[in-house]
């Protein structure tokens, strides 16, 4: 992975983040990680657990951002999101899965779809 393709999936994470935020849900992690791989936003949305996928994408060159959520990724999140689960104190009432896909505008502000729920 690049500099700038680095560079441009935080500035995607920071907008989600802020999103997220101003919709009233509390960051528990950002990035967590363990040896099967990667959760880019964990929060809380009152007693429930958000696991969100944020997916940027400068163009659709090589497909939208959603369509990057292929069958594999979410068999990893899934796997990802039971892992920190088994190593957390919290029991949360119901966990869900979000994606953000964004896509920057060459003028304005950037292109934020918010998928609550989508797999």
């Amino acid at each position: 992975m690049t500099n700038e393709t680095r560079a441009v999936g935080a500035y995607g994470e920071r907008l989600a983040e802020r999103h997220l935020s101003e919709q009233g849900l509390i960051v528990l992690a950002r990035n967590w990680r363990c040896p099967d791989g990667e959760i880019d936003l964990i929060l809380r949305d009152g007693d429930d657990i958000v696991f969100c996928e944020v997916k940027t994408r400068r163009s659709a060159t090589y497909g939208t951002p959603t369509e990057a959520i292929n069958r594999t990724k979410v068999h990893r999140l899934r796997k990802l999101a039971a892992r920190w689960l088994a190593h957390s104190t919290i029991h949360p009432r119901e966990v869900r899965f979000d994606v953000i896909a964004i896509t920057p505008q060459p003028k304005g502000a950037p292109h934020l779809d918010h998928l609550r729920a989508a797999f």
